[in-house]
């Protein structure tokens, strides 16, 4: 029998909780990089997880993304209803070179995110490798967490075609 050092420690510590110690040591790195996003969601996580509000995770996993994507759409378009951002400079956004560009590059980022998903959904086994990089870009690089749909999105473009 081949055993790897993962299968070693396993059996040497049944009740080790991987999950748990994820999470503990993304807090870490949310505290140390002085990340709040971060070490909130990683805080909330851990208290769901060792209390009985653990049997909220189904509803978590399946609406809190698209609760969090809604907040973020409120957030940036927040300066247009408050008038922050004028309707002419809407209007102007369709004549400079500049705003052209963001526009189609905006256009693209919606479309890796779309492919992102369906990524995510046919290929679960790459999610923990997406969300370990969006991790620690955020917590080491100082990155936002709105990485993981367009890496899977972008990953989707090298591993298949659809």
């Amino acid at each position: 029998m081949n055993l790897n050092s993962i299968d070693i420690i396993m059996i040497a510590m049944p009740s080790l909780d991987l999950n748990l110690i994820a999470l503990i040591v993304l807090l870490v790195c949310g505290v140390l990089s002085h990340n709040s996003s971060v070490t909130i969601a990683s805080a909330v996580l851990i208290v769901v997880k060792i209390s009985p509000l653990s049997m909220y995770f189904p509803f978590i996993q399946s609406h809190a993304l698209n609760l969090g994507v809604t907040i973020l759409t409120i957030g940036v378009l927040a300066p247009i209803a408050s008038g922050k951002i004028a309707g002419e400079t809407l209007l102007k956004s369709f004549v400079s070179y500049k705003s052209i560009l963001a526009i189609i590059i905006g256009l693209l980022v919606a479309w890796l995110g779309g492919r992102g998903v369906k990524l995510m959904s046919s290929q679960p086994d790459v999610v923990a490798g997406l969300l370990i990089g969006t991790v620690a870009g955020v917590a080491l690089l100082r990155g936002v967490p709105v990485g993981p749909l367009i890496a899977a999105g972008i990953l989707s473009l090298f591993i298949y075609k659809g």
